[in-house]
């Protein structure tokens, strides 16, 4: 009597995840060439017509005396004495509009994140500055509020002397005065409930444990702001600092609409000088070379702020 043994089991190979082929991989990507495709039409190849024109010396007043020039507009571009007080004024504007902003941002997100009646409308209130188009915005500003005439700020103060027994009061034009601090207060009225919303979504994802541990282990608010909370805000202040910094360098509307630049150019910044150049001195090619430069340092800022965005994430996905 014979007896059957069973053939001998061989190990299954684990069954795991199938790694796309290499045809399989463009068969996903194919649809996604059509929007791939637009994207390269719509944004680079604009910005390589850029490049090029910022290697010649074009003038539309001199149609015929247009030739190549190399890289001589970008050599103009950092010895022209205007252009270095147009990059000042960038500077200043743009650091003294972030960084009031953060901090306004920062108190009103630390009491929007207290709970209290009508915080809901309060939070839509304070986020509609934001929602103004911005030439609406300066236009505002200029004629509603800065205007010697009719405006709020001499308003307020023609009825504080008239309280106080004065006939009228001062008549100050706020923007001929006070050129550079007039677009600065317009843009940060303007930006302080972009910072606030970031900051404010940094506030509420704090662990409740640890506020609840400092809590009882009698830490005092000013203690558990500076040690815990600040902390944990650090990289959405960064973020609020870089992107902030991103979109407030290339402001044109403000410094058009309430300054023209002026007076004595004490608030023209790159962009609006870089309007100067194209359409009052007609210098295609050396408008196209400031440019460039501009469009390179914003890029320079967005890497950075990519790479913020990126470790937000990574800190969320890790909880």
């Amino acid at each position: 009597m014979t007896t059957l043994t069973a053939p001998p089991k061989t190990a299954s190979p684990p069954v795991g995840p199938r790694t796309p082929s290499g045809i399989g991989k463009w068969r996903r990507r194919i649809p996604l060439l059509p929007a791939l495709i637009f994207t390269i039409v719509v944004t680079q190849l604009p910005f390589v017509a850029t490049l090029v024109i910022s290697t010649f010396q074009w003038n539309i007043l001199r149609p015929g005396d247009r030739h190549f020039t190399g890289l001589s507009n970008y050599a103009f571009v950092f010895t022209d004495e205007r252009l270095r007080a147009a990059v000042l004024n960038t500077v200043v504007l743009t650091a003294s509009v972030v960084l009031i902003s953060v901090l306004l941002g920062l108190g009103l997100a630390m009491l929007l994140d207290r709970g209290f009646p009508g915080r809901g409308l309060a939070r839509t209130l304070l986020i509609a500055p934001f929602l103004v188009m911005p030439v609406a915005a300066s236009l505002l500003w200029k004629h509603a509020i800065y205007n010697p005439d009719y405006g709020l700020l001499n308003g307020t103060l023609n009825a504080v002397y008239r309280f106080f027994g004065a006939d009228h009061g001062p008549t100050v034009d706020w923007v001929s005065t006070y050129p550079m601090p007039a677009v600065v207060i317009s843009l940060v009225w303007q930006w302080t409930p972009f910072m606030m919303l970031i900051l404010l979504a940094g506030l509420q994802a704090q662990p409740g444990d640890v506020l609840e541990a400092a809590r009882v282990d009698g830490a005092s608010a000013l203690q558990t702001f500076r040690h815990i909370t600040l902390p944990h805000l650090r990289q959405y202040l960064e973020l609020g600092i870089l992107l902030g910094t991103i979109y407030v360098v290339q402001t044109f509307d403000a410094v058009y609409t309430i300054t023209q630049g002026g007076p004595g150019k004490q608030t023209t910044n790159l962009p609006y000088e870089i309007y100067l150049t194209m359409f009052r001195k007609y210098e295609y090619g050396e408008a196209a070379a400031a440019g460039v430069v501009v469009v390179l340092g914003s890029i320079v800022i967005a890497t950075f702020a990519l790479r913020t965005i990126a470790s937000l994430f990574r800190e969320e996905v890790s909880r």
